[in-house]
């Protein structure tokens, strides 16, 4: 660290509304706790159950796993954060939870990208589904979402710790997010700034693209089934997904795509929270609801150990 002489940032977290800070503490805990029970649940049924050994269900379990990483990195630093009115993180932890963050987030891009294939596989090329997303190509989708995962952000990062910071040193945010800490720069940050962007169009852009473009085909091929139940039965195949889909996307794209000008501090801090916290809880609940095999699975498992 070139010159560096700030060795820890403030997080100031909600300051805003710091009379509401004993609900949001347990508003968050709440949550934090159903979203590791749930998304474990899932890791460890998918990993037990006989009948949810195939592609679909193999990729929700590293969703899962993905989910439980992303929200462990921000929730127990913001609860934190939340109790104390703000509090100090060093500049390698600030570091180390940017790249968590960014790995993470990259990670479930890319696997709601190989779910979305899979879906169009499953709905489109129903005989060759077998052939084509076989176990070596569903082991190539992940290992190729994970180490993207590991790599990309270590780029980032590297550039990150070349960076000065002089001070002041307060993030106003409840997590090390990018923008606010290279504003705290007294170095130039462009070729940071070139390097995140040329990795945000293809991994959030383009693979948002490419999801919306498979989902259109599924559509026109599902409107060609005649039977009402049979366009039924294989639209819930995929609502569950697209629902998770309009989810992280949407809030991915309007804080990190859209330029930062149009929005406040306190409107980036609410998306924030959506794919951060509310995210990671909702996609248990949403496949569990809304997919039959798993219920069951749940329900065998149950069963067994009463």
């Amino acid at each position: 660290m070139n010159g560096t002489t700030v060795t820890e940032f403030f997080l100031l977290g909600f300051d805003h509304v710091q009379s509401l800070r004993p609900f949001l503490f347990i508003l968050f805990l709440l949550i934090y706790v159903l979203t590791v029970v749930g998304n474990v649940s899932i890791i460890i049924l998918v990993s037990i159950s006989h009948r949810l050994q195939y592609p679909m269900y193999l990729f929700l379990r590293n969703l899962s796993i993905c989910d439980v990483l992303f929200t462990t990195n921000i929730v127990p630093k913001m609860l934190q954060v939340i109790l104390h009115g703000g509090d100090s993180i060093s500049f390698s932890s600030c570091v180390g939870q940017l790249y968590m963050f960014a790995g993470t987030a990259i990670a479930e891009c890319l696997l709601l990208t190989s779910m979305s294939y899979d879906r169009y596989l499953a709905i489109c090329k129903p005989l060759h589904y077998a052939s084509i997303m076989n176990v070596r190509r569903h082991l190539q989708l992940v290992t190729f979402s994970w180490a993207c995962a590991t790599i990309l952000p270590a780029i980032t990062v590297s550039l990150i710790y070349v960076l000065d910071f002089c001070g002041p040193n307060v993030i106003d945010h409840f997590f090390c997010d990018l923008a606010p800490l290279l504003k705290l720069s007294c170095s130039d940050t462009s070729t940071v700034q070139f390097e995140v962007f040329a990795q945000t169009i293809p991994i959030i852009v383009f693979a948002f693209i490419y999801i919306v473009g498979t989902y259109v085909k599924i559509f026109l091929a599902i409107l060609k089934i005649p039977s009402t139940i049979g366009r039924q039965k294989a639209f819930s195949t995929c609502s569950s997904h697209l629902t998770v889909v309009g989810t992280f996307y949407g809030t991915m794209i309007s804080v990190y795509v859209t330029p930062n000008r149009r929005q406040s501090i306190k409107v980036n801090k609410t998306l924030s929270l959506l794919y951060s916290v509310v995210t990671p809880l909702l996609n248990p609940i949403i496949y569990s609801l809304r997919n039959q095999e798993i219920r069951s699975a749940l329900k065998s498992f149950l069963q067994k150990n009463k």
